[in-house]
């Protein structure tokens, strides 16, 4: 009985030492991260509405307008720039006694460059939004009213507007390119200019600024599932930091906007007098229609390697992913090369999200550790890495998460914008594309690093965990489209690719290219310059005015 009394006495202090040691050992491996709890005080989220709150009274009256009988189609009730912030748009509202489907065409200037859009249904209430409008230009706006019976009635209104604020009027857009009938631009798409700071802004295959926020954004500009925008903004222009993220739309309406503390804020810059931001390069929406953010975890070290997610009900921060609990230690305890103004080290700088919802996975690019990297988004476990790194220089831990090249490949060096390719019909092969800066940071190719900046399409085998390249385009442009920093690769369709080479000569000049992938032909080129300080491409976007989930007629919420 002694014996078996000290037998389970000698097994119970085993496992406290061990309990011990475990405890150690985590606490060492941490050593220098921050708990969740803190990180989300830090960043301190709510959902605020000074925005709404503002825009109350005008949104009131515009439903005050749609409910008057004194609105017809022969008397139209309209509206320029009805929100204040988007001055090429216009809300035009009026009531037809036979209930009646709309549409409306923004006339363009040259061929394929109108902008049109059919509303869904049959009614008698129309709230028509009026996108696409030129500056300094009196538009033509043709409205078509078609009954149930078949008969139809056009209707012309001249919409004349301002001239384009002098920051905008000054930028140079020389488009060298522009086949119309291969670009995929539909009858309603711009290419979007998402911007480093200062305004955002859309043009058409001519060139022409057909959209703009007179509000400044950094870095995030997305479409949401509900056709709404989302992008980071500031207080107000004059402000210092970037730290609320609107859900507004094309007409300046704001219907959500979410505020962050300044402690965790972070530059990209190492000008003291630069503006300073809390998510730092990318956001992106869950299919439950939370938002996931790249931020910094507030402490007095690191920056740029945290994800939050933010619940689109309360504001608040609902799961942190802290980079340096995932991935091995000695990336970020022993990374010296960067560092900002505020001395904080900056070993990861994530700078895009993708999620992929067959599997619940996330993919992230770390421009830092020239990694693209994927993780299980329920357990934060890695699903794979890739990366030029070799296999062997991997913690043993880590090397059956690190993907085997078959042929020749491209390893990122400094990449951006990681997605994956839609309509994933085999659920074990991803196509992954990058916009390859090919600038070697830590792991990427010395060899080819800073000669060019391309576009590249792999194919992964996630259950063989190996991947194969498939697609390139930018080697041949050689030098002079090298962008050190910022760009993006966007799917278009199944042949068409958009590339953004956002910082080209010291960032005085910006080109973005969209390429047919089976030709290696450019069916668009535009190069802009005199951008102004800090407001170069960080991103080119192709996204339609009037989303298919936006033509509704909505009545006011």
């Amino acid at each position: 009985m002694k014996r078996h009394r000290v037998g389970f006495i000698g097994v119970l202090i085993l496992a406290v030492i061990l309990v011990i040691l475990g405890i150690g050992w985590h606490q060492q491996r941490y050593a220098g991260t921050i708990s969740a709890k803190k990180i989300s005080a830090n960043l301190n989220s709510s959902l605020i509405t000074t925005r709404q709150k503002k825009q109350a009274q005008v949104t009131k009256k515009y439903q005050q307008k749609l409910n008057s009988s004194s609105y017809t189609e022969n008397h139209m009730y309209v509206k320029l720039n009805p929100y204040q912030t988007s001055p090429l748009t216009a809300l035009v509202e009026f009531q037809t006694k036979a209930a009646s489907q709309v549409s409306l065409r923004v006339v363009g200037k040259s061929a394929k460059t109108a902008i049109k859009t059919t509303y869904s249904g049959y009614k008698h209430k129309h709230k028509l939004s009026v996108l696409g409008l030129y500056a300094d230009y009196n538009n033509t706006v043709v409205i078509t009213i078609k009954q149930k019976n078949g008969q139809i009635i056009h209707k012309k209104l001249r919409l004349k507007t301002a001239k384009l604020p002098a920051a905008l009027a000054a930028i140079k857009i020389n488009v060298k390119t522009a086949n119309k009938q291969k670009m995929v631009i539909g009858q309603d798409k711009l290419t979007f200019i998402v911007r480093t700071t200062k305004q955002p802004f859309g043009i058409d295959a001519d060139g022409n600024i057909r959209w703009y926020s007179t509000d400044y954004s950094q870095h995030v500009f997305k479409e949401l599932q509900n056709g709404h925008l989302m992008y980071l903004a500031k207080k107000n222009n004059s402000a210092k930091v970037y730290n609320e993220m609107l859900e507004t739309d094309f007409m300046g309406r704001v219907y959500k906007e979410y505020h962050f503390s300044s402690e965790a804020k972070s530059s990209n810059s190492e000008n003291l007098d630069d503006d300073v931001t809390v998510v730092h390069h990318d956001a992106i929406e869950l299919p439950n229609r939370d938002l996931l953010m790249t931020v910094s975890d507030g402490g007095s070290k690191y920056i740029e390697d945290t994800i939050v997610q933010v619940s689109h009900k309360t504001g608040k921060i609902t799961k942190v992913i802290d980079m340096k609990k995932i991935l091995p230690a000695k990336m970020w305890r022993k990374f010296t090369s960067e560092k900002r103004n505020n001395g904080k080290i900056d070993w990861l700088h994530m700078n895009s999200l993708y999620y992929d919802k067959s599997d619940n996975g996330l993919i992230i690019s770390s421009r830092h550790q020239d990694l693209v990297l994927k993780l299980n988004y329920k357990t934060d476990k890695i699903k794979w890495l890739f990366s030029g790194k070799k296999k062997s220089s991997w913690p043993i831990s880590y090397r059956n998460k690190v993907l085997t090249a078959k042929g020749k490949i491209t390893y990122p060096g400094g990449q951006h914008a990681a997605i994956l390719l839609p309509d994933q019909s085999n659920q074990q092969l991803k196509d992954l594309i990058i916009f390859n800066n090919n600038i070697a940071i830590t792991n990427g190719p010395k060899k080819t690093s800073e000669k060019y900046s391309e576009g590249v399409q792999y194919v992964i085998n996630e259950k063989t965990k190996t991947i194969r390249q498939t697609w390139s385009y930018g080697k041949s442009l050689g030098k002079q489209n090298f962008s050190q920093i910022i760009g993006s690769d966007r799917y278009l369709s199944a042949t068409n690719r958009l590339l953004c080479f956002g910082f080209l000569k010291g960032g005085d000049r910006s080109d973005i290219i969209e390429v047919n992938k089976k030709t290696n032909q450019q069916v668009f080129n535009v190069q802009l310059s005199n951008l102004g300080t800090k407001g170069y491409t960080y991103r080119a976007e192709r996204f339609s005015l009037y989303p298919n989930n936006h033509k509704i007629n909505r009545t006011y919420e």
